[in-house]
C-alpha cells in the first residue's frame, strides 16, 4: 500500500478541479494546469476531494499510484500558491539583470548570457546577485532553475558560480606550498 497514494487531495477554496476521463484539469487564481493520468490508476472526485487508486496490484500500478497523487497535489498547490526557486550568483563581477522578460547574466564569460523564460515561468532580480524563478508548474520551475545553474555551476575551489539559495558547496583545499 502506498502511504502517499492513500491520502485524499483536498482542493482549497478558489480552486476548481474537473475530471474528463483520465484528464485532470485544475483551475485556480494563478492559472490553469491539465494532466492526463496513466491507465494504471483511476482518479475519482467526491465533493471537494480527489482520490487516486490503482486499477490492479501490479508493480507499475502501485508505482503510478503515488506518483499520480503527488503530481495532482502539486498542480493544486501550484495554481493556488505557485512555486519559486531562488538562485545566488557568487563571484567577482557576477551579476544578473532583466532585459525585457529575459534574464541577462554576466558570469565571467567573454559575453553576457541571456536566458529566455519558457511559457508559464517568470524571472525577477531583487539584488544583482539574486535571481528568483517563479511559476505555477513545479517541474517547469525546477527545470528552468537547473538550466540556469548548469550555465556556471559552483566550482569547489573558490565556490564561484550559480547556486541555489541555501546550497552548501563542498570546498577543496588548494595546492600545498
Amino acid at each position: 500500500m502506498s502511504r502517499i497514494g492513500k491520502k485524499p487531495i483536498a482542493a482549497p477554496s478558489g480552486v476548481a478541479v474537473t475530471l474528463d476521463g483520465q484528464t485532470v484539469t485544475v483551475k485556480g487564481p494563478k492559472g490553469q494546469l491539465a494532466w492526463t493520468a496513466p491507465d494504471e490508476v483511476t482518479v475519482a472526485q467526491e465533493g471537494g476531494e480527489l482520490t487516486v487508486s490503482p486499477r490492479d496490484e501490479t508493480a507499475r500500478a502501485r508505482g503510478m499510484w503515488g506518483l499520480s497523487r503527488t503530481l495532482i497535489s502539486n498542480m493544486v498547490e501550484g495554481v493556488s500558491k505557485g512555486y519559486e526557486q531562488n538562485l545566488e550568483l557568487v563571484g567577482v563581477g557576477y551579476r544578473a539583470a532583466m532585459k525585457g522578460k529575459s534574464l541577462s547574466m554576466q558570469l565571467g564569460f567573454s559575453h553576457d548570457v541571456d536566458v529566455e523564460p519558457p511559457e508559464g515561468v517568470a524571472f525577477t532580480v531583487g539584488k544583482p546577485t539574486e535571481v528568483k524563478v517563479s511559476g505555477i508548474d513545479k517541474q517547469l520551475v525546477g527545470e528552468t532553475a537547473a538550466r540556469i545553474r548548469r550555465i556556471r555551476p559552483p566550482e569547489p575551489y573558490k565556490g564561484k558560480g550559480v547556486r541555489y539559495a541555501g546550497e552548501t558547496v563542498r570546498r577543496k583545499e588548494g595546492k600545498k606550498k
